[in-house]
């Protein structure tokens, strides 16, 4: 899948342009980015269930301050036992911006800022043992590996890989270097989420054989906004690429129901994609009248709904959506089908079925809800109250700390992390070659068969960072 190298960075960090035409051209070189590196890969380190020393003090620097960062400072100032040592963005206003909200606290970050190579210094630093990774999602897999490369753990935003071969940089280096890269999908700690994964566990459904999950959001307003996104990128993905952009919100939850690499695999993937109706016509619009939008107006963009299908080794099955145009209201789906139950969250209000044919009266929903809440959800759920994304945010940033405090395995590891973003690229392949199959690379090389779930919704271990209020 050579083609797609042209997706990943370019000097400086910034997007390369590509066209639909120039992505069907290029004809995707299998053997080279899927068959070759899988077959070449031998596991030197198994991460998966790795434990890192105890990190008493966790000092920490962000790299990317403008949409996702600063939800990290303002979250991580509340947790016990971190020091925010540096911030870095490329723009000065928003590293002063990110810094000012730390007024009033113990913390007191140096800012990297101005020029394009600022992040490295960040990673360069002796005095830093996280580097959390927010900027937009072509740059992550670069700036993760180097600062993996600079001995500090990672936890990066999502997806943490745009190309396949970015996935594999990102294994390989995890694995020699020893340390953390954590995709931070916080969509697994919302509380329907957590939820419906103790009831798997804990047999609700029987056998999960089928999930479905979904990023379905209008992003309309947002892309083609002048001041929502730097250098208007979200938008220029859309204008530059096919397939599930971003799959990580609907299937991460529903991988983790399914133990996806640990003891089960993603196999293949077939995907198939709608015309764009909606985002050509509105860049053509605009640029009817400002200037500025003339660029996108010619852009081939992202069909309005994509629909993918993997099928697991184990035989089971996941349906995966992305619709970010049409004005429905938001639905991440998250449906859960075993042979003894299923479980929906979208459209609400959510529903559990005990295998009766009918979903379960509001009061029986209720009793069920009650019995299979997990431990880090009724241990955080008032303080995570007014956190973003349902509360989802500061749970997963409290048990990241938490996690390296105690030393203990992070929720979500690098094969996580690749398997999930490689749905990027690999849903661009079939998407451009008629909805063919293809399949996903092993990148555990084999340690799925054996490796155990260390999802620890129940807090058998740690658990005591406190939540500075």
């Amino acid at each position: 899948m050579t083609g797609l190298a042209g997706m990943g960075l370019a000097g400086g960090g910034i997007m390369r342009g590509r066209t639909s035409e120039a992505v069907n051209q290029s004809r995707f070189n299998l053997a080279q980015e899927i068959y070759d590196p899988e077959k070449q890969h031998v596991q030197h380190f198994n991460m998966s269930g790795f434990a890192a020393p105890k990190i008493e003090t966790v000092r920490l620097g962000i790299i990317g301050l403008g949409s996702r960062g600063p939800s990290y400072v303002e979250t991580m100032k509340k947790i016990e036992g971190v020091e925010i040592r540096a911030l870095c963005d490329l723009r000065p206003e928003k590293a002063e911006a990110a810094k000012k909200r730390l007024e009033n606290t113990d913390h007191n970050p140096d800012l990297y800022t101005g020029t394009a190579d600022e992040w490295k210094k960040l990673c360069e630093r002796e005095d830093l043992d996280l580097v959390i990774v927010t900027t937009p999602w072509y740059m992550h897999a670069e700036m993760a590996v180097y600062a993996m490369e600079q001995g500090k753990h990672v936890a990066s935003e999502v997806p943490a890989a745009g190309t396949l071969k970015e996935a594999w940089q990102l294994v390989e280096t995890a694995e020699r270097t020893r340390k953390h890269c954590m995709m931070m999908e916080n969509y697994a700690y919302m509380p329907f989420q957590l939820l419906t994964l103790n009831m798997a566990r804990k047999g609700f459904f029987g056998e999960v054989v089928h999930c479905e999950g979904a990023y379905n959001t209008s992003k309309m307003k947002n892309n083609f906004s002048k001041t929502r996104y730097w250098n208007m990128w979200w938008l220029r993905q859309y204008g530059t690429r096919k397939g599930n952009i971003y799959p990580t919100h609907g299937l991460g939850p529903v991988a983790q129901v399914l133990n996806i690499n640990r003891g089960d695999r993603f196999d293949f993937l077939v995907s198939v994609e709608s015309k764009d109706f909606m985002m050509g016509a509105r860049a053509r619009e605009l640029a009817a009248t400002d200037s500025f939008y003339k660029e996108f107006a010619g852009m081939d963009y992202l069909g309005n709904m994509n629909v993918s299908i993997i099928k697991t080794v184990q035989g089971k099955t996941i349906m995966l959506q992305h619709d970010g145009t049409s004005p429905s209201p938001h639905n991440l789906i998250h449906g859960i089908y075993g042979t003894k139950g299923a479980a929906a969250f979208d459209p609400p209000p959510p529903k559990i079925c005990k295998g009766d044919h009918v979903w379960a009266s509001r009061e029986e929903y209720e009793r069920i809800r009650e019995k299979y809440t997990p431990e880090i959800y009724r241990k955080m759920s008032a303080l995570a109250k007014n956190s973003g994304h349902g509360g989802s945010d500061l749970v997963i940033h409290w048990h990241l700390i938490d996690c390296l405090r105690n030393g203990l395995p992070l929720d979500q590891d690098v094969y996580d992390a690749a398997a999930w973003s490689s749905i990027v690229p690999l849903t661009e392949w079939s998407v451009t070659h008629d909805s063919n199959s293809i399949k996903v690379p092993d990148f555990t090389a084999g340690a799925w068969k054996t490796n155990k779930p260390n999802m620890d919704i129940n807090l058998e271990r740690g658990g005591n960072t406190r939540i500075i209020v």
